[in-house]
């Protein structure tokens, strides 16, 4: 038990046991205050200690986070049996050990069942404050744990989206300088040519890297210019296709990703005259295809999958849509998902956190909301049993509100944690379901 905890406890108990005695005793001697004291002490420590055990008890096996109806159907059963010992507990040791009012067997003969009852309502306010309380501050931990984790979620893909643009940069400029190296010895006029039309790639290579995406038809115009200087070096060893529909043309890719792609063709196939490279460029199903004929090229040195696994990762980052890639004995095809709008990585996650954030909101009203219903019932029915008992003893109606209200308790819970949204939900999923069948 927390020392802070022992104190309050210590508190309460001394101001119950003043007020009992200056209010409620007759006999103001210094024996009737030691023992309003004890027995002040033992219904504090015994109700406090026990209710707190208990809920720090489900906090462990059950978690507000992790099981929430669960958790509040357990609550509610645990609660209502732990209360209803330690309330007869300190009853039988008030009346029967303590005061001497009574015998066991009148005890049990149900002479006191009123004011074990009402005690127990006392009981259930205390626990029901304790649960709620330890509520809101495992939703608080766990509020502030989701934030945390949605920052570092968020730094984490920018960082790796940069990286994965940054990779861009270097590995164009070296493949581009493979292919000019090869042509100052083959054909110097032709690297001059590749010189110039290199630079007018590598300027749209510059404007582009820092673009999410890039419109198709963008994409399209500078893959044809690359495919030019790929003709440029081997002239009818490869041939290109391009297959694209227009209305495709406004939509959105990953820039530079055709360009990557067809550095992979030319670069794990071998390419003659006799078995020319045919590249294939065309639009299928919402997909940007890019496909050839299988030839495969013996690898003197593994590659480092720089161009594929840049164009996977930075797609994982921008869509769930995902690349797929097909290979057969004949052909290599990489699809490509062309998108509608533009993602922008750092709104998505804000407006999921927002919707997410709304959802807890919502529930977090609704727990309350059964919180502050059971409170109150637990606080008023007392008074009511306490007025009835007072006013008219021989005529008791105060159990018409008390079972009343009590159902209506119980079917609150059970719309919050057992049944409510999460049944409609699920039967709303249900009915969709067989609708898409038939």
């Amino acid at each position: 038990m927390k020392r802070k905890n022992f104190i309050t406890l210590c508190w309460i108990s001394l101001a119950t046991s003043v007020f009992f005695f200056f209010v409620l005793t007759e006999e103001k001697t210094l024996e009737n205050f030691m023992l309003t004291i004890l027995i002040s002490f033992m219904y504090s420590f015994v109700l406090g200690i026990g209710n707190g055990m208990l809920n720090d008890f489900l906090n462990k096996k059950f978690p507000w986070s992790e099981a929430t109806t669960k958790r509040a159907i357990i609550s509610i059963i645990s609660i209502l049996i732990a209360n209803f010992i330690l309330v007869y507990f300190c009853n039988y040791m008030n009346f029967v050990i303590f005061q001497k009012d009574a015998t066991t067997e009148e005890y049990f003969s149900g002479k006191y069942n009123y004011i074990n009852w009402f005690t127990i309502n006392i009981a259930l306010l205390i626990s029901a404050f304790l649960h709620a309380r330890g509520f809101m501050e495992e939703l608080k931990k766990t509020s502030k744990k989701e934030v945390v984790e949605q920052k570092l979620i968020a730094k984490s893909a920018n960082a790796q989206f940069e990286s994965l643009k940054n990779q861009l940069d270097p590995h164009f400029l070296f493949n581009s300088l493979n292919v000019l190296s090869s042509l100052i010895d083959e054909n110097p006029k032709q690297a001059q040519k590749f010189t110039a039309s290199m630079s007018k790639i590598y300027r749209y290579v510059l404007e582009q890297k820092d673009k999410e995406l890039v419109t198709v038809e963008d994409e399209l115009e500078f893959a044809k210019t690359y495919c030019d200087l790929l003709k440029t070096r081997f002239e009818d060893s490869v041939d290109f296709i391009f297959d694209v529909k227009k209305e495709d043309f406004r939509r959105f890719v990953v820039p530079l990703s055709l360009q990557l792609l067809l550095e992979n063709c030319i670069k794990h196939n071998f390419a003659t005259s006799s078995k020319p490279l045919l590249i294939r460029i065309f639009s299928e199903n919402d997909t940007l295809c890019i496909e050839n004929n299988l030839q495969v090229r013996e690898q003197i040195k593994e590659s480092s999958g720089i161009g594929l696994s840049n164009i996977v990762q930075r797609y994982a980052l921008l869509t769930k849509r995902n690349v797929f890639i097909e290979k057969s004995e004949d052909y290599f095809k990489v699809k490509l998902p062309i998108l509608s709008a533009k993602p922008n990585v750092g709104s998505e996650i804000m407006e999921d956190k927002d919707k997410a954030y709304e959802r807890a909101q919502k529930r977090v009203k609704e727990i309350k909301s059964f919180y502050g219903n059971l409170i109150s019932y637990c606080i008023i029915i007392p008074f009511l049993i306490i007025i009835n008992l007072i006013t008219n003893p021989d005529h008791i109606w105060f159990f018409y509100p008390m079972l009343g209200w009590g159902i209506g308790v119980i079917a609150h819970g059970m719309n919050v944690f057992a049944i409510g949204k999460n049944w409609e939900e699920k039967k709303i999923r249900e009915i969709l379901e067989k609708r898409n069948k038939l």
